[in-house]
């Protein structure tokens, strides 16, 4: 008879059969992939901390440290099959505890704890070591860059605005741009990295817990650099992802413009840019084409680091200000593959950039074509002729369009529509000669007299360059001290749990 209670109707047992190979089977998977230590060191400290703090005695804080330490040596997580017996793999945990232990004391490690601020820890424990690996790809590329500017720091390029030649500059001046902003994305992923680095551990499901734990000793003991205050915030302030695969995202999207510009140079029509034959494929039809196929690798590999960043903050997005699995263990996998791919980025691009040489033959004709150092003959008309800028201008680009009509170079061609051009507009003669012509629209010199701060010329790009090593030593340091603390805190942590179980 049916006695419209659903419940007494429902005989149904967890987990529904397509619940558990949609849901938890992945989640399964993804976790004895990819969380198995921070479970193992979590479960430490937490076992440390409670005996520290007299929540467990010593006695039993023993039973359970060595019932762990077998669960190590017994257990491969590898080799599990979910069965759905569990629901996850911190319950496969507690299982095997009290299949060691009894329910009774099998049951106590997860005294003054939940799955929420265990998972939130365990995620910020691993994103740790994702953020300092790509921190670490970042300063080596960050290295090379400097190396390199340093190397070519005389060396002329055409700069392009609007995909036209504009200017004269060198490559070390160029390459102290990208340096630039390199830096600051490598600023804004260590500003990530300070928000992951505060434990949620002791916020238990939402309101921390009336057991005396000590939350500042479970930060010590996983080497983090504090508590996260707020217990709420602590379960539900996902920001530390929301900030790291946005730090992502823009490195990444910067990156992708100046690989785009790498392309660009090295295109037949250009030829600025020189890529040695270890990193060239030639056409299997055509032998005459060298392909300098790693630039565009870069590129389509830093568009997919853009898409997975963006990815997952787009999951982030409308998400309930609360304990939510949206940023739970799936997204956090899926986030991985943007480390993945943006440190394979990273990697090539530092192996590119100490072998690519400017091709100096290709750069010397098309300035001459251009004749984009006009600009200087402007500047110094207004300085040695006394004329305005406006007048200097239009002498200027009288001589650039007689210059480019006669198909010529501004240099050996330049002077004599220049002559005419200034007794046009000035109704004077020049006081200048051929050969302070010739000096004023080379290269050399439009580099030579831009000294102000952030200039081409020697000594602003000598200054900025050494002022890009103190930013890099002052980053490796930073990358040190924080790896020092996790090998510190590692350390103790082993310590401790093995004074439990007497092996000290």
């Amino acid at each position: 008879m049916n006695t419209n209670d659903p419940q007494k109707d429902d005989t149904s047992k967890f987990p529904d059969p397509v619940y558990k190979e949609t849901v938890l089977k992945p989640l399964f998977d993804g976790a004895k992939t990819h969380f198995v230590d921070g479970f193992r060191a979590i479960d430490r400290a937490h076992l440390v901390m409670l005996a520290e703090t007299g929540i467990l005695t010593g006695e039993q804080a023993g039973k359970i440290a060595e019932a762990l330490a077998a669960i190590d040596r017994e257990v491969d997580p590898a080799a599990l099959e979910y069965t759905g017996e569990v629901e996850d793999f911190f319950f496969l945990i507690e299982k095997e505890l009290k299949a060691r232990l009894g329910p009774d004391l099998g049951g106590r490690l997860h005294t003054a704890r939940s799955r929420n601020d265990i998972d939130h820890t365990l995620f910020k424990f691993n994103l740790r070591r994702y953020i300092d690996a790509a921190a670490g790809e970042a300063l080596r590329f960050l290295a090379a860059l400097i190396e390199t500017a340093e190397r070519e720091k005389t060396t002329l390029i055409v700069a392009y605005t609007h995909g036209q030649p504009a200017q004269p500059t060198t490559f070390g001046h160029y390459l102290s741009a990208a340096i630039e902003m390199l830096i600051r994305d490598i600023e804004r992923l260590y500003a990530a990295r300070k928000i992951v680095d505060l434990s949620p551990m002791g916020a238990a499901a939402i309101t921390t817990s009336g057991f005396p734990i000590d939350r500042a000793r479970m930060a010590e003991l996983l080497g983090f650099a504090a508590p996260l205050q707020n217990s709420y915030s602590c379960i539900a302030g996902v920001d530390y992802i929301t900030a790291t695969y946005s730090a992502l995202e823009l490195m990444f999207l910067h990156l992708g413009r100046l690989i785009q510009d790498f392309q660009f140079w090295t295109s037949f029509e250009v030829g600025q840019l020189y890529v040695p034959n270890a990193l060239v494929q030639i056409s299997s039809i055509m032998p005459q084409k060298r392909n300098p196929v790693p630039v565009e690798h870069m590129r389509h590999l830093a568009s997919q680091t853009v898409g997975r960043a963006q990815t997952v903050l787009t999951v982030m997005h409308n998400t309930p200000f609360t304990d939510m699995n949206d940023s739970e263990g799936e997204t956090q996998v899926m986030g991985y593959q943007a480390f993945d791919s943006g440190m394979r980025v990273l990697e090539l691009m530092t192996s590119l950039i100490g072998q690519v040489r400017i091709n100096g033959k290709r750069v010397a004709a098309n300035l001459d074509r251009s004749c984009i150092t006009i600009t200087e003959l402007a500047d110094s008309l207004v300085r040695r002729e006394a004329l305005s800028f406006r007048q200097a201008h239009e002498i200027a680009a009288d001589v650039a369009r007689a210059v480019v009509a006669a198909d010529g170079a501004l240099g050996t061609d330049g002077f004599a529509p220049f002559k005419k051009a200034f007794a046009d507009h000035a109704g004077r003669e020049t006081t200048l000669d051929e050969e302070a012509f010739r000096e004023i629209v080379s290269p050399e010199y439009f580099v030579a007299v831009r000294k102000r701060y952030g200039g081409p010329a020697a000594e602003p790009l000598d200054a900025a360059i050494a002022g890009y090593r103190e930013n890099l030593d002052a980053f490796q340091k930073q990358a040190d001290d924080l790896a020092a603390r996790m090998d510190a805190a590692a350390s103790e942590r082993g310590q401790c749990f093995d004074r439990l179980r007497g092996k000290a």
